[in-house]
């Protein structure tokens, strides 16, 4: 088995200097560096919820947010590629079991991919031919695995409809080498993370090596597995964010006390509005954090009751995620602002704070959109719960 739950926080620990050490580098070749991603596959951190069955931590989602957190904090782009492997992980206790140990019983094993059904699978004898282009790749160069969210389709080309009137979507794994990646990380920031573009045509995919999206019930027990897996990645995210404030307010801190902008006499430490500033992003990182914590701990509790998370707990977690997310980029913003003509040199770890946070806060798990969806929860109004 690797890693113990209780020694993952501080194999994070370890590792986030590693990650600032190699932070210019990770950015300038839009991939995560070699020793960084070594070091987090032989820690466990990137299996850290697949089940101890399989040879994993099977972490808490508290134990997720925080070894995030604190990997994003030496490295924005290598807390993101850490979340998506560790998200992804989390089919373990999804996919048939003989799948899963295929996908996740290898310890070097480091998967990724996108959950949006943007391929097609048609079904053949023994499983089924797929065929996609899939964005955000994130980690795609240095994964083995790489999941593709797919429709299931007929002889036809139709969709396969459940009963629930939703379309037949499914989760399809692909061996590394058997996609091809295509070069369109091009990006303004988490340039480090390689989220490319990655395609297959007219694969065949084992029937084992797939797994339907939001209707089939975990093979392993356990509080983690009843999490809904939209839920966790939008927590994954949101802890990113949490270690790209906490870097950027730990920078702005240590330039304030260095610099004397231009025109004054006195270091910007000295200033009313550089302290009422760093104070105010502080602030916003720990009610962002605390929100999301807290609604973890609630939907943990319920979690251990046995039962899946009722709609009102699912909410609150992509509630809570994009409050934490979106504060802590307004963190980020006040940093910056106060880092003045310094923080927009390459140089500067600000500039690239203020970047990798406004393209985390692009993403669809923490976008503004989520505020009217749970409003409506909270209203009774009419909702589609299924990305919830």
């Amino acid at each position: 088995m690797q890693a113990a739950v209780s020694s993952l926080r501080d194999a994070a620990r370890a590792i986030a200097p590693l990650a600032r050490a190699y932070a210019d580098q990770t950015e300038r070749d839009r991939r995560l560096a070699e020793p960084v991603v070594t070091a987090l596959r032989d820690a466990g951190l990137f299996r850290m919820l697949v089940p101890r069955e399989l040879g994993g931590p099977e972490a808490t989602v508290a134990d997720l947010v925080d070894c995030i957190a604190t990997v994003a904090e030496g490295d924005g782009a290598a807390g993101w590629c850490l979340m998506i492997a560790a998200t992804t992980g989390l089919t373990a206790a999804l996919l048939p079991k003989q799948g899963a140990m295929e996908i996740h019983g290898d310890p070097a094993s480091i998967t990724g991919g996108m959950l949006m059904p943007r391929g097609t699978a048609e079904r053949v004898p023994g499983g089924y031919r797929v065929s996609g282009r899939w964005a955000y790749g994130s980690g795609s160069p240095h994964c083995t695995w790489l999941l593709g969210g797919v429709t299931v389709i007929d002889a036809d080309g139709k969709p396969e409809m459940l009963p629930s009137g939703h379309p037949h979507f499914r989760m399809a794994f692909f061996p590394a080498g058997s996609y091809t990646v295509h070069d369109t990380w091009h990006v303004a920031g988490l340039r480090g993370t390689g989220s490319h573009d990655y395609e297959v045509r007219d694969l065949f995919v084992p029937e084992h090596h797939t797994v339907g999206i939001g209707g089939e019930p975990p093979w392993v027990d356990g509080p983690l597995y009843r999490f809904p897996m939209y839920g966790l990645l939008a927590i994954g995210v949101a802890a990113v964010g949490l270690g790209i404030a906490r870097a950027a307010i730990d920078e702005l801190s240590s330039l304030a006390r260095a610099k004397t902008p231009t025109g004054s006499r006195r270091v910007l430490a000295e200033r009313a509005a550089a302290q009422a500033g760093l104070a105010e992003a502080e602030a916003l990182l720990g009610a962002g954090r605390a929100f999301l914590l807290d609604a973890v701990a609630s939907a943990w509790a319920a979690a251990e009751a046995g039962d899946a998370l009722p709609i009102a707990e699912r909410a609150r977690l992509r509630l809570a995620a994009t409050y934490a997310a979106r504060s802590c980029a307004r963190a980020v913003d006040i940093c910056y602002d106060l880092g003045g003509g310094s923080a927009i040199y390459e140089s500067s770890p600000l500039q690239r704070h203020f970047r990798d946070m406004h393209t985390l806060t692009q993403h669809v798990m923490v976008g503004q959109q989520m505020y009217e969806v749970v409003g409506r929860i909270m209203l009774d109004l009419p909702t589609d719960t299924f990305m919830l």
